[in-house]
């Protein structure tokens, strides 16, 4: 396992030098969101619903199937859940704040140009899902299954991630700002345009050899030096 510290020479707002090296990380695009005026919505999720212009507040969605639905321009506020179903659902354009639950299902979902906010969830199944224009800001996440997943144009803010699993994902402008790490799972994952040198604390527990595509910054390379040494075989004397 390989655990780095950011020592405040990271950051850089997604373009700049890595590791002192001149490379260049392609910034990500953030999604522009203008909801328009919202219709409350009281009922439940039917499998391929259809949402347009819907405000879900406080709802209690918990194991409901929302399968195969379509949530265009809309809002959940504070709802619950646990346990629903959500695979190959479509998120546009809609903003998620203060979603709480445990085991919710957005395996193969897309999600594009949508905020998620202050998200309080565990085992969040999203693997095969597709993510483009997303952010992610505030909250705490365990256990998020990305595995497979593609990541395209998404940020990471002031959130915490705990054992996250991106194993076999395709990360393009990816940016990380003021996050933690912990004991995330990169095995087989493929980085382009990764920028990492805003993560307060990095916690690789498989994978390190797969930073190929990333940006660090110098105090990160020199934390995980003797890890990157051992995956290379270089022993390191004296």
């Amino acid at each position: 396992m390989a655990t780095t510290r950011s020592n405040g020479s990271g950051g850089g707002g997604g373009r700049g030098d890595g590791g002192g090296s001149g490379a260049r990380v392609k910034a990500a695009r953030r999604p522009e969101l203008r909801l328009p005026p919202l219709e409350p919505y009281g009922g439940d999720l039917e499998p391929d619903g259809d949402y347009d212009g819907l405000e879900f507040r406080e709802r209690d969605l918990a194991g409901q199937d929302g399968g195969g639905a379509r949530f265009m321009d809309c809002a959940l506020t504070g709802c619950a859940v646990d346990e629903t179903r959500l695979r190959h659902a479509r998120v546009l354009d809609s903003v998620l704040t203060g979603i709480r639950g445990v085991g919710t299902d957005l395996s193969e979902a897309t999600l594009r140009d949508v905020e998620v906010v202050d998200a309080r969830l565990g085992g969040a199944k999203l693997h095969g899902a597709v993510l483009e224009r997303v952010v992610v800001r505030g909250g705490k996440i365990d256990y998020l299954n990305l595995r497979g997943a593609r990541l395209r144009d998404v940020v990471f803010e002031g959130c915490v991630l705990v054992e996250a699993d991106f194993g076999g994902a395709r990360l393009e402008r990816v940016e990380f700002a003021d996050c933690a790490l912990k004991r995330v799972d990169l095995t087989g994952v493929t980085l382009t345009d990764v920028d990492l040198r805003g993560v307060a604390e990095l916690d690789i527990a498989r994978g390190v050899d797969r930073l190929a595509g990333a940006v660090i910054s110098t105090g990160q390379l020199v934390e995980l030096a003797p890890v990157l040494a051992g995956e290379l075989g270089i022993r390191v004397e004296g």
